[in-house]
């Protein structure tokens, strides 16, 4: 790398701690020797600035519901003073994009996390009528965003989206030498909340596991609502006893919380920008040795079948989950079996550090001016798509 200026790194949108922003790609950043200057929202979350050797920080408004203008200006104000002075931007949020229209930023990199139109279908702040319009003009955005600035996908699934092959980076996750294996009463949710991800059906199955084992079996969600909708309803099952919520927590704390766990929870809707993407969690959950509780999304079941670590259960279901937790609960040696697979599985196939070397290559190529291309097809673990 003939660069060595520092690497910018901007979100509006995500919590400052995020996983695979602050613990993987600018952990990996740092650890390859390149400093990073990281703009995000950490006043409006509560979080104080990080003091990392080799790391700038800068405050910024925080784009959430309908109030996102003020987040988007701010943003383009800093990379608009200080994209020159690094050798990279690397941009999470698809917004952005288009706050960044109009300024020359040649090494601008957009780190493709979710599938941004799907996304709009469950995005309760935009109304109805806008949606269709909505996700219609991301398609476009994603169209001129890959015409022009250079993408890096968080999952295999989302390359049908573009014309062109991009390098995959996948949300994995770092996985210890050892683990715990499950030990505790505890059916642990992490990340964070919202009814589509399970809300109403987490708070039913913390209900029926408190009625069926007499309040021994507790389901315990990492992680904060993402709206009052959610937040009513977690604060209500929480009233009940029915849940015990942890709220926020640090990444690598909220990772020890989940070691030792029963069951590690997934139940997500059956929504369009759930279907080609894996849970982060449930490779949080194989990492730490705990069993795996999912719903049917395509990619989701198909890690669970082939780390054989775990059981798929209906959409919307909380009785067929209190079920496969409750057969873990009554057969303890079956818990350990799958924890024991679990974590053997993500250390063959899906540990942050045989990814994170590809990461770093791909923003050295950008600061160097060359074009990030994707490495050559390998072969894959049974279950896993195809990485383009």
């Amino acid at each position: 790398m003939s660069s060595t200026k520092p690497v910018l790194v901007v979100t509006v949108v995500h919590h400052p701690e995020d996983a695979r922003i602050r613990h993987r790609e600018i952990a990996a950043l740092l650890d390859a020797g390149i400093p990073v200057t990281y703009a995000a929202s950490f006043s409006a979350h509560g979080v104080s600035p990080d003091t990392s050797p080799g790391l700038t920080t800068i405050d910024l408004p925080r784009a959430v519901g309908r109030r996102r203008l003020r987040a988007a200006r701010a943003a383009r104000a800093v990379v608009r003073r200080l994209a020159s002075q690094h050798g990279a931007v690397i941009v999470h949020d698809p917004e952005l994009l288009v706050a960044l229209a109009g300024l020359r930023v040649p090494h601008l990199i957009w780190d493709v996390h979710e599938d941004t139109a799907a996304a709009i279908e469950v995005k309760g702040w935009l109304p109805s009528a806008l949606r269709r319009p909505a996700a219609a003009g991301v398609r476009l955005l994603e169209r001129a965003a890959e015409r022009s600035r250079h993408l890096i996908l968080a999952e295999p699934g989302y390359a049908e989206r573009f014309s062109r092959q991009h390098v995959v980076v996948p949300n994995t996750t770092s996985v210890p030498a050892s683990v715990p294996l499950p030990h505790s009463n505890r059916v642990v949710y992490l990340g964070s909340v919202t009814v589509a991800r399970g809300a109403r059906v987490m708070v039913e199955l913390g209900r029926l596991l408190h009625e069926r084992t007499d309040g021994s079996l507790t389901v315990e969600i990492i992680g904060p609502p993402r709206d009052e909708e959610t937040r009513g309803i977690l604060d209500d099952a929480a009233a009940r006893g029915h849940v015990r919520l942890h709220g926020f927590v640090p990444n690598a704390t909220a990772l020890n919380l989940v070691e030792g766990s029963l069951v590690g929870l997934s139940l997500l809707r059956d929504l369009p920008n759930y279907r080609h993407s894996t849970p982060t969690k449930i490779y949080e959950y194989l990492a730490r040795g705990v069993p795996v509780v999912t719903t049917p999304l395509p990619v989701a079941e198909q890690l669970v079948e082939a780390s054989g670590a775990g059981c798929v259960v209906p959409f919307d279901d909380a009785a067929a989950a209190a079920e496969a937790v409750l057969r873990l609960h009554e057969d303890r040696e079956l818990a350990r079996d799958l924890g024991r697979r679990g974590h053997a599985y993500a250390q063959a196939h899906h540990d942050w550090s045989t990814q994170s070397g590809a990461f770093v290559a791909a923003v050295c190529a950008v600061m160097d001016g060359r074009i990030i291309r994707p490495p050559q097809a390998a072969s894959l673990p049974p279950g896993e798509p195809p990485h383009v």
